[in-house]
């Protein structure tokens, strides 16, 4: 198959299904060689017993593509290495990681247990860190060996690590956590030829489908939909190709037919005494501040 990432290997984690399977399926589309990750697990983490992954891989090669399924858990190092190991033995090369996998554990705060806070960090932060670690050393290898790859990272945050999201606490936490990771990766890995980005996508998932039920319905028959989540995967497939050259450290939110380029946190309004303020002053000056800002945009599920 030829396209824009002919040639190259994706390992997409979380893959079985919604966005991660349209990424799977995208890439493969524009010619990539794709490892299909899945833990096949529910919406809140537990066990299936179906193989998501296999079915993604069984749709590729029906197409005339080429992919295999892994089904390591990747916020274990063992199954994190071995995504990078699966597209080593079967493809021969590694080129491009998309971190999608993820769950929900939703709750206000002042019924948020610790075990759903532990959870949805360890699959959504962890579940980032350490497929990112296991790629880059075998990137920085490659490098160091005098074979400086085309290497490309996408890494999946969320609106609610944007702006937060009522009653996802642990959710909006971790996803706030993966634009930090991408950015600090971002400035690590440049020198070894890796380009590390992020989406903050909205579109019909598991993950979204009851949460946002009005805003994630499909249209009427002939409507485009907006909620699509082949609507994601273009970027995503851009950013994980040769095509994306210079694009690093940069963060996207995508919807629909629309691509926002994120500008994060920069320096608003300033004061500078010269000397301490007492508490009064610091307040009047904090005020003072404030109406000279732009007001934030609102949170997540308060719109």
């Amino acid at each position: 198959m030829t396209g824009i990432c002919s040639g190259r290997v994706a390992v997409v984690t979380g893959a079985g299904r919604g966005l991660g399977r349209a990424h799977a399926l995208a890439l493969a589309a524009e010619g990539a060689k794709v490892v299909v990750n899945d833990l096949g697990v529910g919406l809140d983490g537990a066990a299936e017993t179906d193989g998501p992954a296999q079915r993604v891989v069984d749709e590729i090669t029906a197409l005339g593509g080429e992919a295999v399924a892994h089904g390591g858990d990747i916020a274990t190092t063992d199954g994190a290495a071995s995504l990078i190991t699966t597209a080593l033995e079967a493809f021969g090369r590694f080129d491009t990681l998309v971190n999608n996998a993820g769950f929900l554990r939703d709750r206000m705060l002042v019924n948020l247990d610790e075990d759903d806070w532990d959870a949805v960090m360890r699959v959504h932060l962890k579940g980032h860190f350490l497929p990112l670690k296991h790629a880059a050393a075998h990137w920085r290898a490659e490098a160091k060996s005098g074979r400086t790859p085309q290497a490309r990272v996408v890494n999946t945050s969320s609106g609610a690590g944007l702006l937060g999201s009522v009653g996802q606490g642990n959710y909006s936490a971790a996803k706030a956590g993966i634009i930090g990771l991408t950015l600090v990766a971002a400035a690590e890995m440049g020198r070894y030829g890796v380009q590390i980005n992020a989406i903050a996508p909205a579109a019909r998932t598991r993950m979204t489908e009851h949460t946002f039920a009005e805003t994630m319905a499909a249209p009427g028959e002939g409507g485009f939909d907006a909620m699509a989540p082949e609507n994601i995967s273009p970027l995503v497939v851009w950013l994980g190709s040769a095509a994306s050259t210079g694009v690093t450290g940069r963060v996207f939110e995508v919807e629909g037919g629309r691509i926002t380029v994120m500008e994060g946190w920069r320096p608003g309004p300033t004061a500078d005494k010269g000397n301490r303020w007492s508490p009064a002053e610091a307040g009047e000056a904090a005020l003072g501040l404030l109406a000279a800002s732009d007001v934030p945009q609102p949170v997540y599920g308060t719109r």
